[in-house]
């Protein structure tokens, strides 16, 4: 238990840039308070003192803002950054030296019995607000994007971002968990309006190429209404147009060589 304890000490000293002691992280951090509290909840849980179990993780709760499940299984080295408004399920399950901000949620979906909150990996970061909701597994080495709804599985060494959440790859590369910037993930939205437009100028590129040049059109034709017909070929798209009677449709035909419509 003590050595727990010492795990999660550590885990604060080293990613949290504001902790400077371990007196300061044990008596004032309210993370490490709400995982030292669960330990003894939990184990009064395992053994069906469900009761005992559920006080102690409520006290918990009003003095940390931290509601942890006392079902649920926490490995060790956890960080629970600011704490507050951080809610983890009965059945949810966080592996080791995993870092937890603010306002996140391991939650569960619809009211069935059994596994239904999240599984958590080794060396996973959650951001602030990021909501992992059923009984979805992410593997080591995660990172979910702040305000993420994670509703699926996660492979290794990926990261979720967005609502639902995406997973964006970084030039194929491994994410680093020691590097805990998650403000400036990828934006698979933005992403996604890059391509579309690359490729709306491509199609612009090649339907300029496509269209007809003034000496190869035969006939341009407007109808309106009574279908008058233009000048035709030779005489130039300048020559006096039949004046559109008002409120008629307007349709514009364009007819290359040999009368295919281009």
């Amino acid at each position: 238990m003590f050595e727990g304890i010492r795990q999660d000490i550590q885990a604060v000293k080293e990613r949290d840039p504001a902790a400077r002691n371990t007196a300061e992280v044990l008596l004032l951090y309210s993370g490490i308070h709400a995982i030292m509290l669960h330990r003894p909840a939990h184990w009064l849980y395992q053994h069906e003192m469900f009761f005992s179990a559920r006080l102690i993780s409520q006290f918990s709760r009003f003095l940390t803002g931290v509601e942890i499940h006392p079902g649920a299984k926490l490995g060790h080295g956890i960080l629970i950054d600011h704490g507050s408004g951080v809610v983890i399920g009965e059945t949810a399950e966080v592996g080791d030296n995993c870092t937890i901000y603010q306002g996140a949620t391991l939650g569960g979906t619809g009211k069935e019995k059994g596994k239904r909150h999240p599984t958590i990996g080794s060396n996973v970061m959650i951001g602030s607000g990021a909501k992992i909701l059923g009984p979805v597994k992410v593997v080591d080495n995660c990172k979910i994007a702040s305000n993420a709804v994670l509703l699926r599985d996660l492979e290794e060494d990926s990261t979720a971002v967005g609502v639902p959440a995406r997973v964006v790859r970084v030039a194929g590369e491994k994410i680093d968990p020691s590097k805990l910037d998650h403000t400036h993930t990828p934006d698979p939205v933005a992403i996604e309006l890059q391509k579309a437009l690359a490729r709306i100028e491509q199609l612009e590129a090649r339907l300029s190429e496509a269209l007809p040049g003034p000496d190869q059109v035969q006939a341009f034709h407007i109808a309106v209404g009574d279908h008058r017909q233009l000048p035709g070929p030779g005489q130039g798209l300048g020559a006096q147009l039949p004046r559109p009677v008002q409120g008629a449709p307007l349709n514009l035909n364009f007819i290359g060589a040999g009368g295919v419509d281009r």
